[in-house]
C-alpha cells in the first residue's frame, strides 16, 4: 500500500506494519469524531512513525496514494475539515 503523509512524502508499507496502521486508523478516526485532541495527536504520531518505517518512494516518481495521512502538526479542527471535504 502507498501512503502519503501530507507535506512530507510517500511510503510503501506492507505486512504487519500495514495491519497495525489499519487498526490504528480506526482508532484515529474514533478520536477525531469524539473530539479527543490528545488521543488524536498521539495516534497520528504513532501512525506516521509506522508509515515512515516503510520504504520511502522517491519524489521523482508520481504514484497514486492508497491512503493519505495528515501532517504531524495537523490540529484536530484541521483534520476534521480534511476528512469532511468531498473527494
Amino acid at each position: 500500500m502507498i501512503v502519503r503523509i501530507l507535506s512530507e512524502g510517500q511510503y510503501r508499507v506492507e505486512g504487519e506494519t500495514l495491519d497495525k496502521i489499519n487498526q490504528l486508523d480506526e482508532e484515529l478516526m474514533d478520536a477525531l469524531t469524539q473530539d479527543q485532541a490528545d488521543r488524536f495527536h498521539h495516534l497520528l504520531h504513532e501512525v506516521a512513525g509506522l508509515v515512515r518505517s516503510g520504504a520511502e518512494i522517491s519524489s521523482e516518481h508520481l504514484v497514486e496514494s492508497d491512503l493519505i495521512l495528515p501532517a504531524d502538526d495537523t490540529t484536530l479542527e484541521e483534520a476534521k475539515r480534511l476528512f469532511s471535504e468531498p473527494s
